[in-house]
């Protein structure tokens, strides 16, 4: 299969167009100008608020005046995730896509699919005039997935339409009609430095070949966590040796799965062939352990260059044990919604700042909000217990279900008399912005919907292209029958 026979043609043309510009979270000019730009090529209303998020209006098809308004909505920034071995700028250089059998990948680096392919998407329908639709209007948000800034910063009054489609969603044929909340929190360690002695051997730890993946839709696929993994090694080292950490680093985002993570650490010359047997016997057995849902796990220790300055000797205890006992991944599954997770955390990162501060990064969510406050509160706890000043994020509320949603039933119709199966409707563990959305315009009705990726917020992210043609006739059908305003 070639680029060019790729279907439907306009949603896969404005996807390798938005594949061009860059739109790291938080830095979304470029792209925020590309669509104001697009708006005024196409002679549609194009209004911007303060933090960024665009609208961009079209009118209703001849004969659709009087159907209800539709908000058609994607984010416009992407995770950016890339491989420590490859060299790309997401500031500067575009993503490379690539067909791989079924499947559209990038080269090294995350797709950026979530959610550029609900952007391209709206752009599509909003470039053809032969589209039958009432009143649109194409909402596209800023930073969703460091802060949901764009969502927290709508302000009522922006929109004027009575349903949103949200185009965020990762499964063909599932729809959505309800996530989790969720919540950051920051731990951070003050630390002294100290000097090595003289006699000792450097080397780097390396944790490397994990999946990664999103914190909300892949937390109960069990992947390994690269920060719990390199932990647990230099936990059994540090009891061990007369061992001292000069740095540390692992994960990026906080609603990422850590890949990979590393620590450069020193012991004794005379005991260094000793700990690389440690580490072989370490690797196997963990590798043993994530043998079906992390095959390529690697662990590696490297001689590294001298590292006069290390971390005090208290600090890094209380660090590995804090990281050990902190929890990660599933806490409890869902009462009401089999299979379906309710609260989860997630260990992200570990990083070392400017002033002696180690930073470490969590994120929790559930679908129940005492739920929510009481596993950021557990994660607090044995912060704190390990010495570590705790902070939190705003944190965003959950989307509750509503099973008798008048879009839904359109939907779940339009579904099954295109493809002659019932879709399946679900809640998402993931967070989206319809619950922030719910709190500006309470009346909204919403459903969540689009192709199958997988691998989101990893360099592993892949679209299912089928799917994507799939999803394009389900999105125009649902419009075609949008009901008469009341």
């Amino acid at each position: 299969m070639e680029k060019n026979e790729l279907k439907p043609a306009s949603v896969f043309h404005y996807f390798e167009e938005i594949c061009k510009v860059p739109r790291p979270s938080k830095k979304e000019e470029k792209i925020i100008a590309f669509l104001k730009a697009f708006g005024e090529e196409h002679h549609l209303e194009t209004l911007t608020d303060k933090v960024g998020n665009i609208l961009i209006k079209k009118p209703a098809t001849p004969g659709f005046e009087n159907r209800k308004t539709v908000v058609l909505q994607s984010h416009i920034d992407m995770v950016c995730e890339k491989n420590s071995d490859v060299k790309h700028d997401f500031l500067t250089d575009p993503i490379e896509t690539y067909i791989d059998g079924e499947w559209l990948k990038a080269r090294g680096t995350t797709l950026g699919a979530d959610n550029g392919i609900g952007v391209a998407t709206e752009l599509a329908i909003l470039a053809d005039n032969n589209i039958k639709h009432g009143p649109l209007e194409c909402l596209f948000t800023v930073d969703e997935e460091t802060g949901l800034t764009g969502a927290f910063a709508l302000k009522t009054g922006f929109l004027s339409g009575e349903i949103l489609l949200n185009l965020d969603s990762e499964d063909e044929g599932e729809l959505f009609i309800g996530c989790a909340g969720g919540i950051d929190s920051v731990a951070e360690f003050s630390y002294k430095e100290i000097d090595v002695p003289t006699g000792y051997f450097f080397s780097k730890v390396q944790v490397k070949g994990l999946k990664g993946g999103h914190s909300g839709g892949d937390i109960h696929l069990g992947l390994g966590n690269a920060n719990k993994i390199l932990n647990r090694f230099l936990s059994e080292a540090f009891k061990k040796y007369d061992l001292y950490l000069c740095e540390i680093e692992g994960g990026n985002l906080r609603n990422a799965i850590a890949r990979e993570a590393h620590a450069v650490i020193a012991i004794p010359e005379e005991q260094k062939h000793e700990i690389r047997a440690d580490l072989n016997i370490f690797a196997a057995a963990v590798q043993a352990e994530y043998a079906v849902v992390d095959p390529d796990l690697k662990l590696i220790m490297e001689s590294e260059t001298t590292h006069p300055k290390a971390i005090d000797k208290d600090t890094t205890k209380r660090l590995f044990q804090t990281i050990y006992a902190s929890p990660h991944g599933v806490f409890a599954m869902s009462q009401d919604i089999p299979g379906l997770v309710e609260t989860s955390t997630n260990l992200a990162s570990v990083k070392m700042k400017p002033n002696h501060i180690i930073r470490i990064e969590t994120s929790q969510r559930s679908s129940t909000a005492s739920s929510k406050e009481d596993i950021a509160n557990m994660v607090r706890t044995v912060f704190e217990m390990g010495g570590a000043q705790v902070s939190f994020g705003d944190g965003y509320p959950g989307w509750k279900p509503n099973p008798h949603s008048e879009i839904l039933e359109i939907a779940t119709a339009s579904y099954k008399r295109l493809f002659g199966t019932e879709a399946q409707v679900k809640a998402i563990h993931a967070g989206l912005e319809c619950g922030l959305f719910l709190d500006k315009y309470p009346s909204l009705d919403m459903v969540s919907f689009g192709p199958t990726l997988r691998g989101v917020h990893s360099p592993d992210e892949r679209m299912l292209i089928p799917t994507v043609d799939k999803f394009w006739k389900h999105l125009l059908d649902i419009l075609e029958n949008i009901p008469e305003k009341k």
